[in-house]
């Protein structure tokens, strides 16, 4: 619908009291957005540099590059940025995913997401302020319209016009200074030289995936009703993460929303990238603690190391440290108590595995590419010290290691899903291996993902239909109280202390 006036519009209304308190938030650094850039890492001050963080262009080819009011500099000078991505300087991607070019169905999609970044990273860094109750309503969004033009408050752009929506940005803007976030590097992933990539839904639900080529951040089309339940448990979410610095819960940084003119409305969020690592991730676990329906169905040779496995699908028992395998499981009951507090169900823990060892390629069944294709797979020399000893992780010094993150472990290859009785919840049971074990240095990826559903009415009808077919213990859609005890449960069989370490 069109709008007469250029003005930013806000939908805020008064916000209700709320019985839970936020927490303030910690001193955070003022960006200044006149130069954003002085906040990069050294070894990227080199490539570019900005006069003030907003640019005014939008090359007809679609990537936001060449400006007149700043002036991205890569060391060529002034650059045209194709959206193929033309080399900048940063770490490329590992080539998951097709690269988002001009012609592609959702091309004009990513532009606005851009412009809009853009526009909501240049407003709300510049300054810095405590978060407050009414900062949480979920009535907090924020109209912006775009017109090719331009208007007092956007560049002019040569996609077409669109409004953009931004979702409690204050509590999101504070959310990624608490995730570490710097705002200069968040802004140049998303929108600058290098295009996005977008990949397949390895789900359900239909929705989009894009992924930035330093693989930090990854987008995702959501549903209205996935807004909702964000919005609803923000402030809960805040004062989890706040808390507990190595949940393992997803980080999001910003929900939006696109709206072209004469179109229809996609909203989206940016999160984490949970397998951003020097380390190519080798099998991939999509983990519920269910039985019914959790296999893919594929042919040992047609798994490779984008496929996306599921329970059933699972041969393996993972032995870490005393330390590391105590402080996990913590941390999931940690977890699922904040879900189960918010009715939150479906989930799962996302699984990657690095295998240390290439020589146990042949016996993965892995291809040849995926064990020595690229030589970032093997850059070990860096982490190996502090691979040796998993204190270093927990004793509050900076470690590439983390809950979550590069964690090392040994990985038991098991014959069958039964062997799982072997393991009692919550630690090894002193059994011996049988002689035909096979054992694999790891390196262990993980976390919680797809939080956003809530036991609503349609999870009922489906738990009640399913019930009638199958063992209602194995499907996925139970209640929140009975889905996290089940997932703990199934946590605590396939992450096992080593003892014999």
């Amino acid at each position: 619908m069109a709008e007469t006036s250029e003005k930013e519009t806000s939908t805020t209304s008064s916000s209700k009291n709320r019985s839970r308190v936020t927490p303030t938030p910690t001193t955070t650094t003022q960006y200044d957005t006149v130069s954003l850039v002085q906040h990069l890492p050294n070894d990227k001050e080199k490539y570019l540099w900005f006069d003030r963080c907003m640019y005014d262009t939008v090359l007809g080819n679609g990537v936001l590059g060449r400006v007149n009011a700043g002036r991205f500099d890569n060391g060529l000078g002034d650059q045209e940025v194709s959206v193929s991505g033309s080399g900048s300087g940063f770490k490329k991607g590992k080539g998951i995913g097709k690269t988002v070019c001009k012609g592609d169905k959702n091309y004009d999609l990513i532009v606005s997401l851009q412009l809009g970044i853009r526009y909501s990273l240049g407003k709300y860094s510049s300054t810095s302020r405590e978060l407050k109750s009414s900062d949480f309503d979920p009535m907090q969004k924020f109209w912006t319209r775009f017109p090719p033009q331009g208007s007092k408050f956007t560049p002019n752009h040569k996609s077409t016009e669109f409004r953009w929506k931004d979702y409690c940005p204050w509590v999101f803007r504070n959310l990624r200074d608490l995730f570490r976030v710097d705002p200069a590097e968040y802004m140049l992933a998303i929108c600058g030289n290098d295009a996005l990539r977008e990949l397949s839904s390895p789900g359900k639900s239909g929705s989009l995936f894009y992924l930035t080529q330093d693989d930090k951040f990854m987008i995702k089309t959501v549903k209205k009703s996935e807004v909702k339940v964000l919005l609803r448990m923000l402030p809960s979410y805040y004062q989890h993460v706040y808390k507990y610095e190595n949940s393992l819960v997803t980080k999001f940084y910003g929900v939006h929303c696109v709206k072209p003119a004469g179109g229809s409305k996609t909203r989206f969020i940016v999160m984490g990238n949970l397998f951003c690592s020097e380390y190519r991730i080798h099998r991939r676990f999509d983990l519920k603690g269910s039985r019914h329906g959790r296999t893919i169905e594929k042919a040992d040779c047609e798994i490779d190391e984008t496929t996306t496995l599921k329970d059933l699908d699972l041969d393996f028992v993972f032995r870490l440290q005393k330390n590391c395998h105590q402080e996990l499981i913590k941390q999931v009951e940690r977890d699922c108590e904040f879900l189960e507090a918010e009715r939150i169900m479906d989930y799962s823990l996302l699984i990657g595995v690095h295998f240390r060892n290439s020589t146990n390629g042949d016996k993965m069944g892995l291809s040849s590419f995926a064990m020595h294709g690229e030589k970032a797979s093997f850059r070990n020399e860096l982490l190996e010290s502090k691979l040796q000893d998993l204190d270093y992780a927990f004793d509050g010094r900076e470690s590439s290691i983390r809950l979550g993150t590069n964690m090392p472990a040994r990985a038991e290859r098991l014959a069958r899903r039964s062997d799982f009785d072997q393991y009692i919840a919550g630690g090894y049971d002193d059994l011996i291996p049988s002689g035909n074990s096979e054992i694999y240095e790891v390196v262990l990826f993980c976390g919680i993902i797809d939080i956003l559903q809530d036991y609503d009415m349609s999870k009922r009808l489906e738990h009640a239909y399913k019930s009638l077919q199958v063992d209602p213990t194995s499907i996925s859609a139970v209640d929140p109280k009975s889905y996290s005890r089940r997932f703990r449960e199934f946590m605590g069989r396939i992450f096992v202390e080593d003892k014999k370490q």
